[in-house]
């Protein structure tokens, strides 16, 4: 008996002006493809996904696994044997990607229609890889039987592949020639958005390029049925021939027409160029230019696909770029992340790349998803999501004071990267600690120092903290809670906000000095390069440098430490007076 669909009010599938919204991609899940193993790595997308981790963990495998999928049909689409965990075919253990898109058309079918939590149509797709240079099977979940089936949504790849969203991948250190080939595919992209605006007729449903099409769909049809006979007749004539030497043998002649109807009809010559140059000078192909030249002119392409005015109801494009910041120079990287974020924006493309730099994580915007990629103890590649706003619940302060601390330094969302972390309030601290690993690398060579610039910031921080991160510590000062004039004073007041921020799963730690850190640790509270006068002391002074080594210890969990006087650990703002 059919599972009952589930009753839920969805989005309309059309909006009031007639134009269905572009598909986009929800989540993907992989098994044992390349470095990936039996457990699932599963990405949940967005606007924009960063994925982090050391070198070697998979991440470009998780990009090259969306752009397998998408060439299912062709030879791109076939795994090689290098694919395979370990290089060996295990069936109990095959290559397989699941895919999941949101739609706002019911071309599929019903039966593949699956209401999600936010009210969208989800369609749920897997690939499994049985041998090497194989298509692979592909399977859609039907909701009606709560299963998976082998009748698949679209019907044939190159009509699945037209409905997704269509990738665009810049490996890190491909080929000149494929770099420069993805490029002008990029430029093409744009060219071929505004044929499918041409009508010769104004009232025509379709353009005249989809016309044409649809004149060579129905052409491969009468050629198929018109050779039909002939076909059948010469594999039987070759056939009867070939079994005198080969007993019990025959030959099948695929004539099946061309899949891919736009590679049929090409308005533009396959092998476009690309040259650059100087005015009045020599111009030569991009793959014969330098590889800083090369990511310069990516940069500038995409810079125009943000900018440029797109057409609702076009395909959606999904670029997956591997660590954007080779070959930058450091002044272009703000500039080249700036490019990435505004590109989503036209409600046409989403991005996922992997980076080694923090500078290419912007929390201030609302459509950033960091997701780390990591091997466990036995070595297995896994993924958890550190951050997604919607989680968060960052409000607008939240977005300010995070967009400030980019801007101040842009290094701060190193946390991201994996370590111990500790949240401090200012530059002497920072100072202080990072001074202490330099004196001892192999103690706090893992040790996150999270400069939050001043103490209302803190909540900022550690809201983002919260989401990924099972223990962390703030450290902050009292402040004293009256100025000098006896009115209130702001910054004790926010001890009562940094107090909110306790679980009580006790994930966060809180530690403060009396009243401020330099008179805690130093006797004193100099007005002066504060920063520098830590550096002095902790250098010169082995007291001092002690007294800070005990607050860094007792923060990160050293097993006997313990805290400095006037440090205190509190939980409760009475704690503190």
């Amino acid at each position: 008996m059919a599972a009952k669909k589930k009753s839920v009010e969805v989005v309309p599938l059309v909006d009031e002006e007639g134009n269905a919204p572009r598909p986009r991609l929800h989540k993907l899940q992989i098994n044992n493809f390349r470095s990936i193993g039996t457990e699932t790595v599963e990405i949940e997308l967005d606007d924009i996904v960063v994925l982090v981790g050391p070198n070697n963990v998979g991440k470009s495998s998780i990009l090259r696994a969306y752009e397998t999928v998408m060439s299912h049909g062709s030879k791109d689409g076939k795994l090689t044997i290098n694919d395979f965990p370990n290089g060996q075919v295990d069936p109990e253990n095959l290559p397989t990607i699941e895919l999941h898109t949101i739609v706002f058309d019911d071309a599929p079918g019903e039966r593949w229609l699956e209401p999600t939590a936010d009210n969208e149509w989800l369609i749920r797709e897997k690939w499994v890889w049985e041998s090497p240079n194989k298509d692979p099977k592909r399977q859609g979940f039907d909701t009606q039987k709560n299963d998976w089936d082998d009748q698949v949504p679209w019907g044939a790849p190159n009509v699945a592949n037209s409905r997704r969203p269509l990738p665009h991948r810049i490996d890190a250190f491909a080929t000149p020639e494929k770099q420069a080939a993805e490029i002008t595919r990029l430029i093409t992209s744009i060219l071929k958005e505004k044929i499918s605006e041409i009508k010769s007729d104004p009232e025509q449903e379709k353009s005249d390029y989809e016309l044409i099409l649809d004149k060579i769909r129905n052409l491969q049809t009468k050629v198929v049925q018109a050779t039909e006979d002939e076909v059948k007749l010469i594999e039987s004539e070759v056939s009867e021939y070939l079994r005198k030497l080969f007993p019990k043998h025959q030959i099948k002649f695929d004539a099946k027409p061309e899949a891919d109807l736009e590679g049929a009809y090409q308005p533009f010559k396959g092998n476009a160029d690309l040259l650059m140059g100087p005015e009045d000078g020599y111009f030569s192909t991009i793959e014969h230019q330098g590889s800083g030249a090369r990511r310069t002119l990516l940069w500038a392409t995409l810079k125009y696909l943000s900018e440029s005015q797109d057409k609702k109801g076009s395909r959606p494009h999904v670029l997956l770029l591997d660590e954007p910041e080779i070959c930058l120079h450091p002044s272009a990287i703000r500039e080249a992340r700036s490019v990435l974020y505004d590109l989503p924006d036209s409600g046409n493309w989403q991005v996922m790349i992997t980076s080694h730099s923090p500078i290419f994580i912007d929390l201030s915007k609302d459509n950033t998803t960091i997701i780390r990629v990591f091997r466990d103890e036995d070595s297995e590649v896994k993924s958890t999501t550190l951050y997604r706003p919607e989680r968060a619940k960052l409000d607008e302060d939240d977005k300010r004071n995070l967009k400030l601390m980019n801007v101040c330094d842009p290094y701060v969302h190193e946390f991201f990267f994996g370590g111990r972390q500790i949240i401090v309030e200012g530059d002497t601290e920072y100072t202080a600690f990072s001074m202490l690993k330099e004196f001892y690398p192999e103690e706090y060579g893992d040790v996150q120092i999270i400069r939050a610039r001043g103490k209302g910031i803190i909540p900022s921080v550690a809201k983002v903290l919260k989401q990924f991160s099972k223990s962390f510590c703030i450290l902050h000062d009292t402040d004293e809670e009256h100025t000098t004039n006896g009115n209130k004073n702001p910054a004790w007041s926010m001890n009562r906000t940094i107090a909110d921020l306790q679980e009580k799963d006790g994930s966060v730690n809180l530690v403060a000095c009396k009243t401020c850190f330099e008179t805690a640790l130093f006797g004193e509270e100099v007005k002066n390069e504060k920063p520098y006068n830590a550096l002095v002391k902790i250098r010169e002074d082995e007291n001092v440098r002690a007294k800070v080594k005990a607050l860094l210890d007792y923060l990160i969990g050293v097993e006997g430490s313990v805290l400095p006087d006037n440090c205190i650990h509190w939980e409760a703002v009475e704690e503190l007076a």
